[in-house]
């Protein structure tokens, strides 16, 4: 019985001091989790020692449990030395935690001997910037700020409080295409000016005038001046009209057949007409009948030139015998009032018409003309002599209204004896300049005026008296 009853408190101690265990285990749980956030590396070290002690300490009362239950009487030594543990487990612990404040507060490093690790990474918001990352800031684009405007205020009682919005015209984008399309055109016409000038050879054909023309320099630049402005483009609002007037022997009709063989050479034999009054249509009686052929043939050269994107040469020579049903017919033909095809063409008409005004005006202007340049003495040459041409070819028909007029001068003795050295070279003559100079004073001149002699005939019979060496 006295047995029983030691059992049954020694029952009653050993749960109770199990109660006082796992209470103060669930203290020290509680406070390891509250001082954890502060400083988790120190605390994981110091417990794990804790808890080693305490395994040792557990497993020695362990023994002893067994050992006393394996005994029949339970002693009260073994009872109070459990306590002694748990108390001795909680001063150390208390320590432990004291020492852990103090370094804490005198920021001291960890203890010595603990082990080091790394407190756990809690997540906060506070790093979340864009600066802190930025990729993100670079990938999301962050809305501006808008700026308010500053209000205008307009006097006199207006209730208007903002500028107006102008309406924007449609007028304007029709501007910029007008301008795009002019830009356009003129980059075309700019483009094109060069092969025009290629085509036609206009180079080769100024080095033939120079070559085979003489005393004429001044008509001749003028005359391919002429030739440059109409041939750099293929679009034009008339077709270009000059008339050469000049004394007989002046070179008129030799530049002529000059100009046909050049433009046979670049556009072809059927764009190119040399028509001669007198050769095609001698008599009066049939020049209804020949204007009516002659427009037809131009008018047939002329869609023949459209079509090939050329421009024709027609030269009328011994415009002086032709009929007036002839001009009638080329007045209509010349007008620019007609179709596109009859504005793209040259027409070159060849006459000894105001010849007595050429030859008045060189005879008695030549002392003062005596220094100047070829060009310089054409150019006044024409200013002066144009006027009275033109009014004099009025009176005769209305052709020659809208006509570019060039006077061709009279050939000096040196121009005459080139056109014989030119003549005679041609014809395999030795060109001595002693039979050159007989041949010359054979040429009837006017009388001597500023140091000029000027032949009557220009060279006009070179060719017949070469024939006779």
């Amino acid at each position: 019985m006295e047995q029983t009853d030691r059992i049954s408190s020694f029952s009653s101690d050993k749960a109770e001091t199990c109660n006082i265990i796992d209470a103060t285990n669930r203290e020290l749980n509680l406070m390891s989790d509250q001082d954890s956030s502060a400083s988790a590396s120190q605390t994981e070290g110091e417990l794990e020692g804790i808890d080693e002690e305490m395994d040792g300490e557990m497993e020695e009362e362990g023994d002893r449990d067994e050992k006393q239950r394996d005994s029949p009487t339970p002693s009260l030594c073994s009872l109070s030395s459990s306590l002694r543990a748990v108390v001795r487990i909680k001063q150390k612990y208390q320590a432990i935690k004291k020492r852990r404040l103090e370094m804490a507060l005198s920021g001291a490093g960890p203890l010595p001997g603990a082990p080091s690790r790394a407190s756990p990474k809690i997540f906060t918001f506070d790093g979340l910037t864009p600066s802190a990352f930025p990729a993100l800031s670079c990938s999301v684009p962050q809305k501006k700020k808008k700026r308010r405007k500053k209000r205008v205020l307009y006097p006199n009682g207006v209730g208007r409080r903002a500028m107006p919005k102008q309406e924007q015209s449609r007028a304007k984008y029709c501007l910029y295409l007008l301008f795009a399309i002019v830009f356009l055109q003129v980059y075309n016409a700019i483009e094109n000016l060069d092969d025009h000038v290629l085509r036609y050879d206009l180079e080769g054909l100024e080095k033939t005038l120079r070559r085979e023309v003489f005393g004429q320099q001044g008509a001749v630049e003028a005359l391919l001046s002429h030739l440059k402005d109409y041939l750099s483009t293929y679009v034009h609002n008339k077709p270009l009209v000059v008339s050469l007037h000049g004394p007989s022997g002046v070179g008129k009709s030799h530049l002529g057949r000059l100009l046909a063989g050049h433009f046979r050479s670049v556009v072809g034999e059927t764009l190119v007409l040399q028509y001669y009054v007198l050769h095609h249509c001698p008599q009066e009686a049939d020049a209804q009948k020949c204007a009516l052929d002659l427009a037809t043939l131009i008018s047939e050269m002329v869609e023949r030139a459209e079509d090939e994107e050329k421009i024709p040469l027609f030269i009328f020579d011994e415009v002086e015998h032709m009929h007036v049903e002839i001009l009638d017919a080329l007045r209509q033909l010349v007008s620019s009032k007609q179709s596109n095809e009859y504005l793209n063409a040259i027409y070159l008409f060849l006459s000894n018409l105001g010849n007595e005004h050429i030859t008045k005006h060189m005879l008695h202007n030549s002392s003062i003309s005596m220094g100047m340049s070829a060009s310089c003495r054409h150019s006044n040459l024409v200013k002066e002599l144009i006027p009275v041409l033109r009014s004099t070819l009025e009176k005769l028909h209305s052709l020659w209204t809208d006509v570019d007029i060039l006077p061709l001068g009279l050939l000096d003795k040196s121009h005459v004896m080139e056109c014989f050295l030119d003549e005679m070279t041609r014809e395999g003559f030795y060109p001595d300049h002693t039979n050159i100079e007989r041949l010359a004073g054979e040429i009837k001149y006017y009388p001597p005026v500023g140091g000029h002699e000027y032949s009557q005939t220009g060279c006009k019979q070179v060719v017949a008296k070469v024939n006779l060496l």
